[in-house]
């Protein structure tokens, strides 16, 4: 195959219908294709704090991640505390050997204003130097 379907849905975990009426992840997903390249694997795990066993068993099965962190106020916020799932989460996957990761902003159009720069700025600072410390 020459390149990736830009179908494929963005979260393919999605699926149970108790995941569809809780608007969360709760089992991992996989979704496979191939590159020229490259066979990928795409685990989609989850982040709720009530399935950390289940984004575990995900996570040790990667060899690189996206954590996507959610920029609206509060959110970030309650995510990035010290006890905060972004912590705990890029925690972890370090510890299970995943040294490869790229961070995903997203509900940029929940900030104020609207697709804020300095809201992104803070962000990538916050996230990058927690990064560099683990």
């Amino acid at each position: 195959s020459s390149g990736i379907n830009a179908e494929w849905p963005l979260r393919p975990g999605d699926k149970l219908k108790s995941e569809r009426e809780r608007g969360i992840t709760i089992d991992i997903a996989l979704m496979q294709f191939e590159t020229d390249k490259f066979d990928v694997t795409i685990i989609d795990a989850p982040g709720h704090r009530d399935f950390i066993k289940n984004m575990i068993t995900g996570t040790s099965q990667a060899d690189a991640a996206v954590l996507i962190v959610a920029a609206g106020t509060g959110e970030f916020e309650a995510g990035y505390a010290k006890t905060g799932q972004t912590r705990e989460h890029l925690l972890l996957a370090f510890t299970l050997g995943v040294k490869e990761v790229m961070i995903a902003v997203n509900k940029m159009d929940t900030t104020s204003p609207p697709y804020n720069e300095g809201r992104f700025k803070e962000i990538q600072g916050e996230v990058s130097n927690y990064l560099k410390k683990i």
